[in-house]
């Protein structure tokens, strides 16, 4: 357990994204609204067409910034662009109440293919594309969605970095890097964030969470409800959620706000219950006793499924 680990407290319900773009702890991530009944979910869903049922996919997004989400995530990538236009159709104009992340940075040639490209002309091109299906003049954070190890790091980071000199983009942030990567990027541009898959059950980034922490850079966790064994009836989580009057995925969501005093988790879900769950988990707080309890039983978890 590191010094991060012990300190770090969820008392904060907000944080400045750049140290400018302040938003409330817990995001909503869009990548679950895509498709329709039947398709698979999680790291195996398609994220391939709009979804099914359009007026419900809105009054959802609209009904989480009635309940204090302040950070929505989308990409490029997500349904063609179309996860990007609900985003605009649900939410535009989004004033001072809505930031809005996207990513550029990965082709989807089919449902089932993630192809990372880098060129620095695909990155701009995209990322004005991003600009026309949002309806806005600046995107409030852009993630490069994978590094391209096809073109140096430098071109990749410089093209978003020319953006945001453009006045296109207010923040740059990175997705899926090591603290090397995070730290060679640094150099290159102000990073603001960082987006890497991390739960209770997936905890291969603890360094860029201590570094990120250490940084003042916000830590994205995606996928950050992972339910596991370690969610069971009869784990941990689930007794500690029974002494706190929370849910175990309320829980998990409170264990990665105490983790780090910047992380910012963006769970997603097509279900109003479950969005409220979610957003209620802002409340809950944890003890450090409770935090390291949890932390050592789910310390060398099966793959988070």
């Amino acid at each position: 357990m590191t010094t991060t680990e012990h300190t770090a407290s969820n008392s904060h319900r907000t944080f400045a994204i750049g140290g400018d773009l302040p938003v409330r702890r817990i995001g909503f991530g869009t990548m679950r609204l895509a498709d329709g009944p039947g398709a698979p979910t999680g790291a195996k869903a398609p994220v391939w067409t709009a979804p099914s049922d359009r007026p419900a996919a809105i009054a959802l997004l609209r009904r989480a910034v009635e309940l204090g989400v302040r950070l929505v995530d989308t990409a490029d990538a997500y349904a063609l662009g179309a996860g990007e236009e609900l985003v605009a159709e649900a939410l535009h104009p989004y004033g001072d109440e809505v930031a809005v992340a996207t990513k550029v940075g990965v082709l989807r040639p089919g449902p089932t293919e993630w192809v990372p490209l880098g060129h620095p002309a695909y990155l701009r091109q995209q990322a004005e594309l991003s600009l026309r299906r949002l309806r806005t003049d600046r995107i409030d954070l852009l993630h490069l969605h994978r590094i391209d190890p096809a073109f140096p790091l430098a071109e990749q980071i410089g093209a978003l970095r020319r953006l945001r000199e453009e006045g296109k983009v207010r923040h740059i942030g990175l997705s899926e890097v090591s603290v090397e990567q995070l730290v060679e990027a640094e150099r290159i541009a102000p990073i603001a964030s960082v987006q890497n898959l991390y739960n209770l059950a997936a905890r291969d980034h603890e360094a860029v969470v201590d570094h990120t922490a250490a940084r003042g850079i916000a830590f994205l966790p995606f996928f950050p409800i992972a339910m596991g064994d370690h969610a069971g009836a009869d784990g941990l989580l689930a007794a500690v959620a029974k002494d706190i009057g929370a849910t175990p995925s309320q829980t998990a969501l409170a264990w990665l706000l105490h983790r780090s005093p910047t992380m910012i988790p963006i769970p997603g879900t097509s279900s109003l219950a479950h969005l409220r769950e979610n957003t209620e988990a802002l409340a809950i707080r944890l003890t450090d006793e409770q935090f390291t309890r949890i932390a050592r039983a789910t310390a060398n978890p099966a793959a988070p499924q």
